[in-house]
């Protein structure tokens, strides 16, 4: 299956412009290792670009285009841009497959799940102009109050690699449902579909400005942009060590943030559970998108009377995964997506054996895989809470186990984190499944499950994973400010002061 990789530029105002350095950046395919492609490497002259771009977008006929336009006039552009992304969702998701190492059945769902966000905030769009004006209650009648809701203003959206489009448009649908302009910075690992997006803004007409789009190194384009000066707001998926240096140069200029970061998130495993469905979501939670997640339950906490038959059962169905190259039907393990992630995760794994634990299967590449990024599902036991696979994200296909006895005893390793992201707990007790809800240090809970998403939904954690909300109605209000509007309404004068007349 042949698949070329458009050749794009930076998208600029509307259109494409070549970066200015006229620097390129090769595409690897992950999964044969070979140069499949080039993307534009921007640097801060093309960042200076594209925001004075999304700032003139912001002010052009004093923002009646796009920022003081109704709702429902962008949740048209919103709604166009979901039906071409449908209409170019097999191209797409292969481009993504062969671009990041994705399985292509992954893909193809988030292709989906791409046009339903776009639908999702296009709705909350058209709600927005209800909003408005929505009174307050206030306890003197000589006054009345409202509030207005206004795009934040230019924002810098700063993306991860994993889901390359998807975690894109996170932050794109609903910076634009709230009027704002942007410019999205995705990850050099992972950026032709982000790319593509910009194809998809020129095909439905958005307004030249309101969507720019620079892809590039970290140092070169990133830094640039979230320190820009005439940048309103930094929203920004990725690593917590780069999140802490976005959070110290947004301070320096006093704009907000908002961040979702790193990831070592555990599920518990009760001894009630049907054995088979607990393994295949324990799998799923940390083997889906060839266990490139930011919310990876990673740390499996299993009950001491079933660990020996839930491991034996679980290698062999990590046994019966097909490893293969994403385009392979029934692909449903890929290759990591880079060469430095690929040797990142076996160091890891190497790691885990030279401090004591034992690999219960996998850590090495598939032998029936000569090239490419492949690592086998990795399981690893005999865990301390002291060792680096406990304690320390991998954003590989690699599981950590310890047991339990009671309760209380699942919590405490649950939580013994730097992290917050989430947590899920699968036992046929739900009122236990209640309390350990309750009792998780985490922004996202699955009871039975692990890893589903929904738009609806937010989506985000506390601790060093970030804080802020994105998805559901909290990813709207990420991109606007609240404005109090106070009237006073009495004919009759304030009366604080004595009339000069009086005196």
């Amino acid at each position: 299956m042949t698949i070329t990789v458009p050749s794009r530029q930076l998208f600029l105002d509307g259109e494409w412009k070549e970066p200015i350095l006229k620097k390129r950046i090769p595409v690897i395919n992950p999964s044969t290792e070979l140069q499949i492609g080039e993307i534009p490497a921007a640097t801060a002259e093309d960042v200076d670009l594209a925001v004075a771009a999304a700032r003139r977008a912001l002010v052009k006929n004093k923002g009646k285009h796009w920022t003081t336009a109704s709702g429902s006039v962008r949740a048209r552009y919103l709604r166009a841009i979901a039906a071409k992304v449908m209409e170019r969702k097999s191209e797409l998701a292969k481009l993504e497959a062969i671009d990041c190492g994705k399985p292509l059945d992954e893909a193809l769902w988030d292709m989906d799940d791409v046009a339903g966000c776009f639908e999702y905030y296009a709705d909350l769009a058209d709600g927005l102009d209800a909003k408005q004006k929505a009174p307050i209650a206030l306890p003197m009648q000589t006054f009345k109050s409202h509030v207005l809701r206004e795009p934040i203003g230019v924002v810098a959206l700063i993306t991860p690699w994993n889901y390359p489009l998807l975690m894109a448009v996170w932050k794109v649908a609903p910076a634009l449902a709230a009027g704002c302009t942007a410019i999205l910075k995705p990850s050099e690992l992972a950026s032709v579909t982000c790319l593509e997006l910009g194809q998809i803004c020129i095909d439905v007409g958005l307004p030249p400005g309101v969507l720019n789009i620079l892809t590039g190194l970290g140092p070169e384009a990133g830094a640039p942009l979230a320190s820009h000066p005439h940048v309103d707001k930094i929203a920004f998926t990725g690593s917590s060590m780069t999140g802490s240096k976005i959070m110290t140069t947004a301070a320096e200029l006093i704009k907000p943030v908002s961040l979702e970061l790193g990831g070592k998130s555990p599920i518990v495993v009760f001894e009630d559970v049907d054995l088979d469905k607990a393994v295949e979501w324990t799998m799923f939670g940390c083997f889906w998108t060839n266990g490139q997640i930011c919310a990876a339950t990673t740390r499996l906490i299993i009950h001491e009377r079933i660990a020996e038959q839930f491991l034996n059962r679980l290698v062999e169905w990590i046994k019966n995964i097909k490893i293969s190259d994403p385009l392979e039907e029934g692909c449903r393990l890929g290759p990591v997506v880079s060469k430095g992630q690929y040797e990142k995760v076996l160091k890891f794994i190497s790691t885990a054996k030279s401090e004591g634990a034992t690999i219960l299967t996998g850590g090495s590449r598939p032998r029936h895989l000569n090239k490419g990024f492949f690592i086998e599902p990795t399981v690893v036991t005999d865990v301390t809470t002291s060792m680096q696979i406990w304690r320390e994200e991998v954003f590989g296909p690699v599981l950590c186990v310890k047991t339990f006895s009671a309760e209380e005893q699942a919590i405490e390793l649950a939580n013994d984190t730097q992290y917050g992201l989430a947590a899920a707990v699968i036992s046929n007790d739900l009122e236990r499944c209640e309390r350990l809800a309750k009792a998780f240090q985490a922004g996202i809970v699955w009871v039975n499950c692990s890893q589903p998403c929904f738009p609806q939904a937010p989506w985000g954690g506390i601790k060093r994973s970030g804080f802020g909300r994105e998805l559901g109605e909290w990813g709207l209000e990420n991109y606007l400010s609240v404005k109090q509007v106070t009237q006073y309404i009495s004919d009759e004068p304030w009366g604080w002061y004595q009339f000069p007349s009086k005196l």
